[in-house]
């Protein structure tokens, strides 16, 4: 097997296993630019992962065929964006540590999504199956490029495309615009920002906001275009690789995106290994744990180099400097 038969097997693999972690970071970069620690990203994406699972399968049983996956990223993303709001209230209006109220966050999807699967499916353990996913895709034209198209453009869900794309326009946003600037104001200096008119707990919900809204969309297309179904395990880490991830790419949109597909790399190594000489010979558990290895080592010798938003968990009181 040549280096270009390996690349078109992990390409494409990795591009479908970064997508769920490029949402999730870039949900994780809004929060913390607004001055909230958000390690509860694990959680977010369970919501996401549970909502897409349920309202795919009652899509399904209304007819609502192909369409239903689609549909249900909407609904995953309105389900983390209300679900945030826990630690948005707990963290700003009520000052309380964001860390713990982070894995408070994480605790609580897990036990509420688990209970309500029981709920309505009578007492089963996972939701069905279901029928319909987000599938992988030749793009017409562009997989038949010499080289580049059966790594790039071929066996690719249309969500990887997506979450690039979207990648770029949150840096575009943060970056380019005004709202950008005033919600990076109030992560680096919010009594600066207060004195400017701007309303810092405002602009910190709707960090806090927009990090659960991206972080179901994470859990959504995991579920979508990978799990198929939802029980307690089909979120096992991937929050937590957002997280490493968002730290890695120094908070900021493009370096998380770029985190993403490192770790997307990592995870896909344990899809694909069964295909590539060497690796189809290491031990299944050397892949399945490949990617928080790396996630340490990564962290170990990159994160104390970056430096996050000076204000970044720090509870706002206004009239305090």
């Amino acid at each position: 097997m040549s280096l270009l038969d390996v690349l078109d097997i992990i390409i494409p693999a990795t591009l479908l296993t970064a997508a769920p972690l490029i949402f999730t970071a870039l949900g994780g970069v809004f929060s913390e630019r607004s001055g909230v620690v958000n390690i509860g990203l694990e959680g977010l994406m369970a919501v996401g992962a549970f909502t897409a699972a349920v309202s795919t399968y009652f899509l399904e049983n209304l007819g609502a065929g192909a369409a239903s996956p689609w549909l249900s990223l909407l609904i995953a993303a309105a389900a983390g964006g209300l679900f945030s709001l826990i630690h948005a209230v707990v963290s700003i209006s009520f000052r309380a540590d964001q860390t713990v109220s982070g894995v408070a966050l994480n605790l609580l999807a897990v036990g509420v999504t688990v209970f309500l699967v029981k709920l309505f499916f009578e007492g089963a353990g996972q939701t069905p199956f279901i029928k319909h996913r987000i599938d992988k895709v030749d793009i017409p034209g562009l997989h038949s490029i010499p080289v580049i198209g059966p790594m790039l453009f071929s066996q690719v869900a249309w969500t990887s495309y997506i979450a690039i794309a979207i990648g770029l326009m949150v840096w575009a946003i943060l970056y380019k615009t005004p709202f950008g600037l005033r919600l990076r104001s109030v992560g680096e200096h919010p009594a600066a920002a207060d004195t400017l008119g701007i309303n810092v707990y405002k602009m910190r919900y709707i960090g806090v906001f927009l990090s659960g809204v991206f972080g179901g969309i994470g859990g959504a297309v995991y579920l979508v275009t990978i799990a198929g179904n939802y029980n307690a395990m089909t979120i096992s880490g991937q929050g937590f690789l957002a997280l490493a991830a968002m730290v890695f790419g120094k908070w900021h949109p493009a370096g998380a995106m770029g985190a993403g597909l490192f770790f997307g790399f990592a995870q896909s190594l344990s899809i694909t290994s069964q295909q590539i000489p060497l690796l189809d010979q290491l031990p299944d558990v050397i892949l399945l744990i490949a990617p928080y290895v790396l996630t340490l080592l990564v962290l170990a010798g990159f994160v104390g180099r970056a430096e996050a938003p000076k204000a970044d968990g720090v509870p706002y009181i206004k009239g305090q400097r």
